[in-house]
């Protein structure tokens, strides 16, 4: 399967084949949905074809590697033929919204100190927990410094290691609780320039000015120094 949304993340809909069809969804030969992962939700948006249209209420991973995409649909849905030339579509302004909050959270990361031990992606909120000492934690401080990073509209990309650069480079990984994925033999590599590189598989923007910017709305105690901090957009 050609995951489109790995290389373009602003595809917002592709001409696509049905390959099969099973009680989790449809697989498509290729794909602009992003399925459920890195703390980031799946897409949602429709497959249209031959004047019929499904809606796709969530996209998730298969068991057949990082590029086996399932698009699922409402219950009882009868769905496209196995061989029909479908148009996928993606929810953009829904999917927009999490590569914004998802390159929020790269920044995030960049200013608060101390390992991730977990994260989620929201359109309306997003959080990500550290591992730190509560005092060590100033909201205002917080928002002030990701607002700045934002305001200097830095370029955001993606490239690829090998697994072997991965392994000789552990200082790259930040999260305690999510591990890249290795063993296709590489790594994809999100780079915001100046700011923060590590290894991610979501969707981004393609500058930080585009985020347009952010507010602290909590800092949580989550365990003896397990801190949550929770990020709103807000625009």
């Amino acid at each position: 399967m050609d995951a489109l949304f790995r290389e373009d993340a602003y595809a917002q809909r592709c001409a696509a084949t049905v390959v099969s069809v099973d009680e989790r969804g449809v697989r498509l030969d290729r794909t602009v949905f992003y399925p459920t992962g890195g703390g980031q939700p799946g897409d949602t948006g429709v497959l249209r074809g031959d004047g019929a249209e499904w809606p796709v209420v969530d996209t998730v991973k298969g068991d057949n590697g990082p590029d086996d995409v399932i698009h699922i649909l409402p219950p009882d849905t009868p769905p496209p033929a196995v061989g029909a030339v479908v148009e996928a579509v993606i929810d953009w302004d829904r999917r927009h919204r999490h590569m914004r909050m998802h390159t929020a959270l790269h920044l995030l990361c960049a200013v608060v100190p101390g390992s991730v031990t977990g994260g989620q992606i929201g359109a309306d909120k997003s959080r990500l927990d550290f591992n730190v000492p509560a005092e060590s934690l100033d909201k205002d401080a917080i928002a002030a410094a990701v607002n700045a990073r934002i305001a200097a509209d830095s370029p955001v990309s993606t490239r690829w290691i090998t697994d072997e650069e991965m392994a000789a480079a552990p200082e790259l990984v930040r999260t305690m609780s999510v591990k890249p994925p290795t063993g296709s033999g590489r790594v994809r590599l999100l780079n915001v320039e100046g700011v923060d590189l590590q290894p991610c598989g979501g969707t981004h923007v393609a500058r930080t000015g585009e985020i347009g910017g952010i507010e602290v709305v909590k800092i949580e105690n989550k365990g003896k120094q397990n801190r949550r901090v929770v990020i709103a957009l807000t625009g």
